[in-house]
């Protein structure tokens, strides 16, 4: 894949400087909002202003959001959302629409400012190297659907150039099934306003963070397209059926095969992570 976002036109100087002033605030502000007036809020409150945030920095960005598909509301209860995973950009674009406490690789905490905002917000960090861990981040996950939070996670545990799914790791899906939890699958995809796909915009290879942030704000015209699928009642499953059910789902939003058997992942891989 190139290593330059050749596929989009580029924004000017003045445009990306701009930007970059305005992301820099934006950021500021969030963190000051999640470590000074988060913790007197109540969850509705802060679901509101996380939803309003994140539209900003999208906005200040340059990127247009296209939502197909019905939304379950802004922060459904004991809902388990599900995406495919193609940039770090996803979780916002996520919660500008539907507001999610997510699930990430660990070592996001240490991303500079990013890392700080999304862990006060209240972010569950995984080990992917700990097999065990998935263990100790279920149970946390099912607790926190059942008392009526909504969660997520991204099952493919690695992204991808958004061309493709790659198989949903099942271990997750467990906590689901314990709380009985309505499955929301979401389809994103990266594209031009025509439409066209920009496997460009994905945050993968060796491209580091600071790059894939460079690219975004270089590019003029990137839209990311949000299609939500009908939801899956969790009762009645195993962790297996229901992220082979979730895996086809996006599939589907996304238009491409949904022929997927085998394919689901009972263990976490190593070599893969939430969030990249």
């Amino acid at each position: 894949m190139s290593a330059t976002l050749t596929a989009l036109p580029q924004a000017g100087f003045p445009v990306r400087a701009h930007r970059w002033l305005k992301l820099l605030a934006h950021l500021g502000r969030g963190l000051a909002t999640v470590s000074f007036r988060f913790p007197a809020w109540d969850m509705a409150q802060r679901a509101a202003v996380s939803q309003q945030w994140s539209a900003q920095l999208l906005t200040i960005m340059g990127i247009e959001v296209k939502l197909t598909g019905q939304p379950p509301g802004l922060y459904p209860a004991n809902t388990f959302l599900i995406a495919n995973h193609v940039s770090w950009l996803d979780i916002f674009a996520l919660n500008s629409v539907t507001v999610s406490r997510f699930v990430a690789k660990r070592e996001i905490r240490q991303w500079p400012v990013i890392g700080m905002l999304v862990a006060r917000a209240g972010t569950l960090f995984i080990d992917r190297s700990n097999r065990r861990d998935a263990l100790r981040v279920n149970e946390i996950l099912a607790s926190s659907l059942r008392e009526g939070d909504c969660m997520a996670v991204f099952p493919e545990g690695t992204t991808s150039d958004g061309t493709s799914v790659l198989p949903f790791k099942a271990s997750l899906f467990d906590s689901a099934v314990q709380a009985g939890s309505t499955v929301q699958p979401v389809g994103l995809r990266y594209c031009r306003r025509d439409g066209t796909l920009v496997p460009e915009a994905a945050y993968v290879g060796e491209v580091t963070f600071l790059q894939s942030v460079r690219r975004m704000i270089a590019a003029e015209g990137l839209c990311i397209e949000i299609r939500f699928s009908e939801p899956i009642c969790g009762v009645g499953h195993t962790r297996f059926t229901l992220a082979q059910s979730a895996e086809r789902a996006v599939r589907r939003a996304l238009n491409l095969s949904c022929e997927t058997p085998d394919t689901v992942v009972g263990i976490p891989d190593g070599r893969q992570d939430a969030g990249r």
